[in-house]
């Protein structure tokens, strides 16, 4: 009877260690798991559960401590938990491991959750051609697994192959995590591209981050066409940068009451029922900045004193989940500012930009941030920039959509819109991609960036120069 008890015990904690999970209270987990570990030291299950919690928390270096601990309790190296392993390697960035643990997991138990996490692996890895297959073995096993669903969206997209990936992207609106966080409730039909009668009224709601809602305004001159009127959805930071766009017929700030309307679309659903290939890919809409924008932030760009003046952001929102495979620490950025010739101004906001003050470099490097209250104000220093330079981010649709010249830094895998191996990007001309040759590799990126910018401040020293003549 104690024995039962015990067992009964366990599965509770065990239990109790998924919900935590599941709801995003990692801490909490990591606490229930420690104590089912304690209480059953010699089960697997309960050291596989504090791994996976570990994990949850950000901490994949602990998380394969306890998996490995799992293995020996269990005596052997188990698929059960292997796929658990081969998921912290992938975090990690050890990919090859990952990999090859993957191999064995899916070799011995295939599963549509175990094919689901090789694809996973195989896309952080940018073997898209690969970890698409991984995706399609999983959606055979279950077609009703929309994490592969998605994943295999990002794979065809990344691709470059729009036809199927953006009809696989809706399968993002299945994913419970991504309705609680962004679908509105609302009864009227979801918009499935026909044309609307003309006194229809068409709400497009945004999504995702601040880049995409920038990224994806180009598609609504095309959808303009199709529909009544466009009342589009906007959150507050890019509201003054979106007003005045003559295909809008009304803006709808996040949390204001929603006019009536026929039917409603996110944003980043509306290149699918225009855009098939790159061919039908339409140029960056223009964005008008405001004067007294401008007039803000003239006084500071003034201190460059006729030298080049480069702004720099080193990281993207916090809260993105994969936000720190793209982005660097500030001190990347400071060799730049040893180049003759050239002022940087950071752009950067949020919590990061905190490292501005506390490298104290602010006579080297002028910080923009705290005059910067909304995109409008980002733009109008853009504007007045003669290049960007930062890890991927909002700013870097912000400066494409104004043909900015702007030097994105990229990781090895890169979000979608930068396909593959280009130094430039057909979704923003004024572009320049620096690719990692591999994983991590942000050395090799930085020191080509050095030399690059060097010769950019040359030539523009030398053109205005040419221009006072």
């Amino acid at each position: 009877m104690l024995e039962t008890s015990k067992t009964q015990s366990i599965n509770r904690l065990l239990s109790q260690v998924r919900q935590a999970v599941d709801t995003g209270n990692f801490e909490r987990a990591v606490e229930i798991a420690e104590i089912a570990v304690n209480l059953a030291p010699n089960e697997a299950n309960t050291w596989n559960a504090l791994g996976v919690a570990l994990r949850a928390s950000g901490r994949p270096q602990s998380a394969l401590l306890m998996y490995r601990r799992a293995f020996d309790v269990a005596g052997q190296q188990p698929t059960t938990f292997g796929g658990n392993f081969a998921n912290a390697l992938t975090d990690l960035g050890r990919f090859e491991e990952a990999i090859a643990w993957h191999e064995n997991v899916v070799g011995n138990i295939p599963s549509s959750h175990g094919w689901n996490n090789f694809g996973r692996t195989l896309r952080k890895a940018a073997r898209y051609e690969r970890a698409l297959e991984a995706y399609e073995e999983s959606i055979r096993l279950n077609s009703e697994n929309y994490d592969s669903q998605f994943g295999r969206a990002m794979a065809l997209l990344a691709l470059g192959d729009y036809a199927r990936g953006w009809p696989a992207f809706e399968f993002r609106m299945r994913l419970p995590e991504f309705r609680a966080k962004y679908y509105p409730p609302d009864d009227t039909p979801y918009w499935d591209g026909r044309p609307l009668p003309a006194d229809s009224a068409l709400f497009i709601w945004p999504e995702q981050g601040f880049g995409d809602s920038i990224l994806s305004t180009r598609f609504l001159p095309l959808i303009r066409k199709h529909v009544g009127r466009i009342l589009l959805g906007v959150k507050p930071e890019l509201k003054r940068l979106f007003q005045g766009l003559s295909c809008i017929d009304e803006l709808v700030q996040l949390g204001e009451a929603i006019p009536a309307h026929t039917a409603h679309a996110p944003i980043m659903s509306l290149a699918r029922h225009v855009m098939t290939s790159l061919g039908d890919l339409p140029p960056p809409i223009p964005f008008h900045v405001p004067a007294e924008a401008t007039e803000k932030v003239a006084p500071l760009l003034a201190r460059a004193e006729g030298r080049t003046k480069v702004g720099i952001v080193w990281s993207g929102s916090h809260t993105f989940s994969e936000n720190s495979t793209r982005a660097v620490k500030l001190e990347r950025f400071l060799p730049l500012a040893e180049i003759p010739g050239v002022q940087l101004f950071s752009l950067q906001k949020g919590p990061k930009a905190q490292e501005l003050a506390d490298a104290r470099v602010g006579a080297a490097i002028i910080d923009l941030a705290p005059y910067l209250s909304d995109f409008a104000d980002t733009a109008a220093a853009v504007q007045a920039l003669d290049l960007i330079i930062m890890t991927d981010s909002s700013v870097a649709h912000l400066a494409g959509s104004l043909s900015k010249p702007v030097w994105n830094l990229l990781s090895h895998a890169t979000y979608w819109l930068y396909l593959q191996e280009r130094s430039d990007s057909p979704w923003y001309p004024s572009m320049r991609l620096f690719r990692q040759p591999s994983p991590g590799d942000w050395d090799s990126v930085f020191c080509s960036v050095k030399s690059e910018l060097a010769i950019f401040s040359e030539q523009t020293t030398a053109a205005a120069g040419d221009g006072k003549k």
